[in-house]
């Protein structure tokens, strides 16, 4: 935004100008204190002509050090000035190590520092309230501007230049055709409708007109950048994309270039995925080797002596973007039932009395730590559903297909809030596929470890749901 620009390079001058002049205030400071003289001789100057240009050059890459407005907290702004002080002295010490120079004393060059953050950090918050004071009480609005539209856009960005008002500008109200979209506290700052929008500019001395409703209002965008460039305003567009494509868009940028997206796909981060994958590997070696030898042990043996058969059930099952792999779990039915596709229901006649305790308290799972190790699962992911419910479902959910973006796991947000077992109802797998949709498209890794410490709780207490 050019306005931003032009205040930016004014304070690329006056700021670092005063820097310069406090750090060589530092500088005598700290020969007074380690050195016992306030004269500046030898290599000294030398040393500070050296120490300010750096502090100039670093500094002017990160252009929120000069700033003063709104638009930057007082804790960003320490935060910006630490970063390049700490890169400053790494850039410093690391030169003198390299070209083997003179090494001032290090206690010395520790007061320099000291007094040098101290004095530009209190310098630049000084300068920054002397400013916000002067814009707040004092100075004339800079500009006076409109918001056209009432959808999320418009109320995002009113509040952020209510909160982050960068030069005093004074918001003059909403224009919109449909008021009631507006939250309670907001609708009193209505001007009018967007027809009316035109005189309240001329009457009021408008000086910026912000479009913040969907882009498919290609002739009223057109009318209304006329109108400013005949009455010299400066009209600007904020992309209501949630409004243009109906549904919710997410903006990130590939360098300068900005791509949207339809969905949120944390875990289509590389870096996301590698979090996961290695927690993955971790916690089920733990659990494969400090919890299998003694528990599975004792859950085998009673299996076989329940019931005739193997200890261990195999089933393929299809994970993610479809790929079939060999799903593991321990044996809870009776062999030979001929009903492997078929979904267990309450009080079903093929499960035996241990699968019963085992299927409540979600022991049958614990094979699965092998599939997470080998990568077909995770701990944490939407519950891989039978083949037959793959096809069933996916003919009458449409967004069914979208869970298996990602790889399945052994407990999934659906389950911990209670939507697991029997689907029979009507609407049951469609929370189900509600609640999955919603791990994939807000996956964190507080979020896997929230689901994992309800999933232990939920087997320590039994799932009513399970059977």
């Amino acid at each position: 935004m050019e306005r931003y620009r032009h205040y930016t390079d004014t304070s690329r001058i006056i700021l670092p100008l005063a820097d310069v002049l406090l750090i060589f205030g530092a500088f005598r400071l700290a020969g007074f204190q380690q050195l016992g003289d306030w004269h500046f001789g030898g290599y000294y100057p030398f040393f500070y002509v050296i120490f300010a240009l750096l502090w100039w050059i670093l500094s002017g890459q990160f252009a929120n050090i000069y700033r003063t407005d709104r638009l930057i907290t007082y804790p960003e702004k320490l935060l910006y000035l630490i970063r390049t002080f700490v890169l400053h002295a790494g850039v410093v010490l690391l030169t003198i190590l390299l070209l083997e120079l003179y090494w001032p004393p290090a206690r010395y060059l520790f007061a320099v520092y000291a007094f040098s953050v101290t004095a530009v950090v209190a310098g630049r918050f000084l300068m920054t309230f002397l400013y916000r004071t002067y814009h707040r009480h004092l100075a004339r609005p800079h500009s006076r501007f409109v918001i056209l539209g009432s959808g999320p856009s418009g109320q995002e960005l009113y509040r952020f230049l209510e909160s982050h008002d960068p030069i005093a500008n004074q918001f003059m109200g909403f224009f919109t055709d449909t008021p009631h979209t507006l939250p309670a506290e907001l609708r009193p700052l209505v001007r009018g409708r967007l027809a009316e929008l035109k005189n309240y500019c001329l009457h009021e001395q408008v000086d910026e007109i912000y479009f913040a409703m969907p882009l498919d209002r290609r002739q009223l965008i057109e009318d209304l950048s006329r109108f400013a460039d005949d009455h010299f305003l400066s009209f600007r567009i904020v992309p209501d994309f949630r409004g243009t494509v109906r549904k919710d868009v997410n903006v990130y940028f590939y360098d300068h270039l900005p791509i949207l997206t339809i969905r949120h796909e944390p875990l289509g981060i590389r870096a996301n995925l590698a979090v996961k994958r290695v927690f993955d590997i971790i916690f089920s070696l733990a659990v494969i080797l400090l919890i299998f030898p003694v528990v599975l042990t004792v859950l085998a043996a009673l299996i076989k002596l329940d019931s005739p058969g193997p200890v261990f059930f195999r089933q393929m099952r299809p994970g993610k973007r479809n790929q079939l792999f060999p799903c593991f779990k321990l044996r809870t039915m009776r062999i030979n039932h001929g009903q492997n596709e078929l979904q267990a229901t309450k009080g079903d006649a093929r499960i035996t009395r241990v699968g019963q305790y085992l299927r409540k308290y979600n022991l049958d799972e614990l094979p699965q730590f092998f599939n997470v190790l080998l990568g077909h699962m995770s701990v944490v992911g939407p519950r891989p559903n039978m083949i037959s419910q793959l096809e069933e479902y996916s003919k009458h959910i449409r967004t069914y297909q979208m869970r298996h973006a990602v790889t399945p796991g052994i407990t999934g947000y659906a389950q911990v809030n209670g939507f697991r077992g029997e689907t029979r109802e009507a609407g049951t797998m469609e929370k189900r596929v509600e609640y999955d949709l919603k791990y994939v498209e807000n996956w964190s890794f507080g979020l896997d470890m929230k689901i994992i410490f309800l999933t232990v709780w939920n087997m320590v207490r039994g799932e009513k749901n399970a059977y």
